[in-house]
Formats: C-alpha cells, structure tokens, sequence
C-alpha cells in the first residue's frame, strides 16, 4: 500500500512533511528566539549551512506559509526574516523540543 494513500490525511505526517530536513526546525527556533533576523546574520549564525541550502529551506518554509520574507529596496539590498502568525503557533513544539532536547541530550 502507498505511504501517503495510507498516511496522507494523517495530522503529524501533514506537520512533519512542512518542516521535515535538517535545517528547517534550526530555521524556525532561530527565528522564534530572534523574532527578526537579516539573511546574512541568520547564515553566520546556522554555520555550516551552505548558501544555497539556507535559501532553498527559506523559500520553502516561505511559500509554506510560516516564514515571512521582508526585502527593502536599499543599496546594499536589505532582506528579513521572520515568523508569520501560522509559524508562530509552532513556538510551543519548538519550546517542548528544546527542552526534551536539555534533558536528553546529556544523560547522567
């Protein structure tokens, strides 16, 4: 039987489809702790994320609806991230993540 004929209405495989990879949940807890955040800041800071794999997980995480792209019209270009209202209502997953995280990460 096929995964998404079985799963495809499924509400955690639906979450887990929007933010899954690698970097997207480190996207999305950075922005939530930054509020707003400038494309080259949010690079340094995601190191060693290449270039191209920020952009590709922004424009997705963007046409998803959960990250918002602010460009100003300046020289030098001047472009913004933040989380849009629907992004915002995943900040208590990403708390609760964190947490387990602290919790788990280093056993006694």
């Amino acid at each position: 039987m096929d995964f998404n004929l079985k799963f495809g209405n499924c509400p955690i495989y639906y979450t887990i489809s929007k933010i899954e990879g690698k970097w997207k949940w480190v996207i999305l807890y950075k922005l939530y702790k930054c509020k707003v955040i400038r494309y080259n800041r949010l690079w340094d800071e995601l190191q060693p994320i290449a270039h191209r794999t920020l952009s590709k997980q922004l424009k997705e995480l963007e046409a998803d609806g959960l990250v918002h792209r602010e460009q100003y019209n300046e020289v030098p270009p001047k472009v913004e991230y933040s989380l849009t209202e629907d992004g915002e209502t995943l900040t208590p997953i990403l708390e609760l993540m964190s947490e387990w995280g602290e919790r788990h990460i280093n056993p006694k």
